[in-house]
């Protein structure tokens, strides 16, 4: 059983994201808990990693003196899976916003398809999504896109050692994707439509892996909470 000195002294927690949670929502929820569960007045909780609204699994969340891990590991390797759609777009690249373009798709074939997950191995270059929470000029990105305002943003260079299509159901692309810290899977779900000749969004994502941490052990915050009640 742990104790609040155990929080305090620092812990990792492996947290498998609801749907619709922000990772902030997640990071306060756990801190709540183990405040009024061990009535501490003041606790450090941080996340090493953002995971959007719409996505789901691992959150590697630090408490007390393992926050200062936290840089350590948001720079590990990170594992994702999900789904693009080809045929359409967004303009935040996933689910966030409508379809505003549709495309043709009578052209791809399986076996362009996957000749395709090839061109994006290795060191690329991907602009990063106007609806994101990259800050420029003091804001965030997403508040120039939802005021309507047209920045320009900057290509920044990633890395993808494992990139695969698992399944192709229709226009439906199932994938598993291995990248460095700071790639956008959406950027990566617009420009593999791109390179098509076509157009894709992103549907569905679920981070797996960060590092050595697998969201096969972590627990949903629900779950945590009643471990620590348990306590």
């Amino acid at each position: 059983m742990k104790t609040g000195e155990d929080y305090k002294d620092g812990q990792v927690l492996l947290i498998d994201k609801p749907l619709q949670w922000t990772s902030f929502q997640a990071v306060n929820k756990l801190r709540w808990v183990i405040r009024q569960t061990f009535n501490i007045k003041k606790i450090k909780v941080g996340h090493a990693g953002t995971l959007d609204p719409l996505a789901t699994g691992l959150l590697v969340i630090c408490t007390g003196k393992m926050t200062k891990q936290i840089n350590t590991f948001q720079g590990q390797e990170k594992e994702y899976t999900g789904t693009f759609v080809l045929g359409s777009t967004t303009p935040s690249y996933d689910l966030e916003t409508e379809i505003d373009q549709t495309f043709s798709t009578e052209h791809i074939t399986e076996d362009t398809i996957y000749a395709t997950t090839k061109l994006f191995i290795g060191h690329i270059k991907q602009h990063p999504p106007i609806f994101s929470a990259i800050k420029k000029d003091g804001k965030r990105l997403y508040e120039f896109a939802r005021a309507g305002e047209t920045v320009e943003i900057k290509s920044r260079e990633v890395h993808i050692s494992e990139f695969e299509i698992t399944k192709i159901e229709g226009l439906n692309l199932q994938f598993r994707v291995v990248c460095s810290k700071g790639t956008y899977i959406r950027s990566l779900a617009y420009d593999f439509g791109k390179a098509l000749h076509s157009g894709a969004h992103l549907s569905e994502l679920r981070r797996t892996r960060i590092g050595n941490f697998n969201v096969e052990n972590a627990i949903t915050p629900e779950d945590f909470i009643k471990t620590l009640a348990s306590e």
